[in-house]
Parts: C-alpha cells; sequence; structure tokens
C-alpha cells in the first residue's frame, strides 16, 4: 500500500510544479517552460539516484535492452505532453486544464491492459470511471479565466491551427485530452522501463529509470532549443533561479510516481492522482484568484468517491 502516500506526495508535488511552470511560460514560450522540468530536474535526479543506490547497496548496470523501447516510449510522450499541457494552460483556466488532463486515468488503463497487461478489478473499474465523472464534471464548467467563449482565444487558435474547430471553441480542449493521452502513453511506458530493471529493489529500480529518462528528455529537447530556438536557452539560463525550483519540483514529483508505478499498475496510480484536481482548485483560488462553482464542488465530490473506492 506505499503507492497510496506515493502517489498523494506526487500529485502535491505536480500541482507546485504545473503551478511554477505555468509563471514561466510567458517569458520561456511553451518548449522553454517545458524544458525547465527535464534540464534542472536532471541533477536532483541524479541526486537522488545516489543516495538510493549507496543506502540500498544494489548493484546497476547499462540497461538491458528491453528497456529503452519503453523509456523512449515514456520520455518522448512526456515532452509532448507537457508542452500541450502548458499550452492548453495558457488558454484556459489552471483547474479546467488540470481536469481535462486527468481523462488520463481511463486512458492509461486502456493502455496499460493492451500493453502491459494490467488487470483491474470491477470495484476499481467502477472507481476509475466514478472519478473521471468528476473530473468531467469540473472540467465542463461554462465561462472561466480563459474561457473558449475569448473571442480572441479563438482567434488565436483560428490563427494557429488553420481549423474550423478553433472557431468553435476545441482548441483547448484538444489540446488537454491530446496531452491526456499522451501522459497515459508516458506511465505505461516508464512503468514498463522500470519492470525490466533486473535484480534490484523497486526503489533503485524507480530511480534509475527515472535518471535515464531525465537524460534522453534533457538531450532531446535541448538539442531542439539549441536548433531552433537559441535564445530560448539563453533565456531560460537567466531565469535559473525560478527553473531551479520548478526542476527540483519536478524530480521530486517524479520520484514519488516512479516508486508508485513500481508498486502496482499505472491505471491505480493516475486514479489515485485524481486528487490532484483538488489540489490545484486550492492552487487556483490561491495563487491565481480563479472562483470556484458548484459544478466544481460536485465534480470533486465524485473525484472523493471514486479515490475512496479505489484505495478500499
Amino acid at each position: 500500500m506505499l503507492w497510496i502516500p506515493f502517489t498523494i506526495l506526487a500529485a502535491l508535488g505536480q500541482v507546485a510544479r504545473n503551478a511554477m511552470q505555468r509563471q514561466l511560460t510567458g517569458p520561456l514560450g511553451t518548449w522553454g517552460a517545458t524544458n525547465i522540468r527535464f534540464l534542472f530536474g536532471l541533477p536532483f535526479a541524479l541526486v537522488f539516484f545516489t543516495v538510493i543506490v549507496a543506502a540500498t547497496g544494489d548493484t546497476i548496470g547499462w540497461p538491458v535492452p528491453a528497456f529503452w523501447p519503453w523509456l523512449l516510449l515514456g520520455a518522448l510522450s512526456q515532452i509532448l505532453a507537457t508542452a500541450l499541457m502548458l499550452a492548453a494552460m495558457n488558454e484556459r483556466s489552471f483547474v479546467v486544464t488540470t481536469a481535462y488532463l486527468k481523462t488520463e486515468a481511463i486512458q492509461t488503463a486502456i493502455f496499460g491492459f493492451v500493453f502491459l497487461g494490467d488487470h483491474l478489478t470491477p470495484l476499481k473499474i467502477a472507481a476509475i470511471l466514478i472519478a473521471t465523472a468528476g473530473v468531467v464534471v469540473t472540467a465542463l464548467r461554462p465561462g472561466g479565466a480563459k474561457g473558449f467563449g475569448d473571442p480572441a482565444v479563438q482567434s488565436r487558435f483560428l490563427r494557429r491551427t488553420g481549423s474550423h474547430f478553433a472557431g468553435k471553441h476545441f482548441g483547448p480542449t484538444l489540446y488537454g485530452l491530446v496531452a491526456a493521452a499522451a501522459f497515459a502513453l508516458s506511465a505505461v511506458g516508464f512503468r514498463g522501463a522500470i519492470l525490466t530493471v533486473p535484480d534490484v529493489s523497486f526503489v533503485t529500480a524507480a530511480s534509475y529509470t527515472l535518471t535515464f529518462g531525465l537524460a534522453v528528455q534533457t538531450l532531446v529537447l535541448s538539442i531542439y532549443l539549441l536548433a531552433r530556438a537559441p535564445e530560448v536557452l539563453a533565456a531560460i539560463l537567466r531565469l535559473w533561479r525560478p527553473s531551479l525550483a520548478a526542476g527540483f519540483m519536478g524530480a521530486a514529483a517524479s520520484q514519488f510516481w516512479f516508486l508508485a508505478f513500481a508498486l502496482t499498475a499505472a491505471a491505480n496510480v493516475r486514479t489515485l492522482a485524481l486528487i490532484e484536481v483538488v489540489f490545484a482548485q486550492v492552487v487556483a483560488r490561491v495563487s491565481f484568484r480563479q472562483p470556484l462553482t458548484r459544478r466544481e464542488l460536485i465534480g470533486t465530490a465524485l473525484i472523493v468517491v471514486g479515490v475512496a473506492l479505489l484505495v478500499a
């Protein structure tokens, strides 16, 4: 049952990291803010890994061949998911974007069953559906701080996508839902990679996978920015203080996510993580002055019921 406190701690850390990244999206852009969690998270992950190996005494070696496909699936999907998440948050309220992202729970259950053979009991399936229903109720509220009805938002999406869907208010929604699918694939990929690490404790396997994952992500995104927008890398270095805080929070949250993935099906972890919506509401209320509605309270109640069934 250690996966339960691990997941709760990870969700708390992720909400804090998302808020930090959101505030850096303006000066750095979407890809610059995305790279922060990887570039500044990697040093902390290396420290975590060094301490864990010293404490456990596990012997580690180069990854087995089966490790790499899973790791690349997790790492590359997470890059895409993080960029889409920040783009959605730039157009929609913090709480509503987080709610769309949490449709990830159902998608993770499907991907986990297909790719890893993870089986869920009928009670856990019911928990996933109820909690996700709570997310949908929360997400479908009308209006918002940056809503779909804002003509400026519609105009921006129309120019960016060239699609008639933007004019029908689907742009931010698609960003959020596709980000959720990418996060679901990322969770399954990282769990698959953790399960291939042989002859070590689950703590070492989780930290080992996190370190390699962040290394790949940092390399890929930094090369991309160096080639396409070197000024963004320079801006990241100038903003190293807030970036360092976001990197630490991201690495700490990821460490707990990976520990939870090592112990149970990814769908269980991502469903319990729906409690993040509640945390996000607190952040939105306190930090962003975004009001809460009766619909959000109903959605929160459904999330709590679903989570209660999951851990019962």
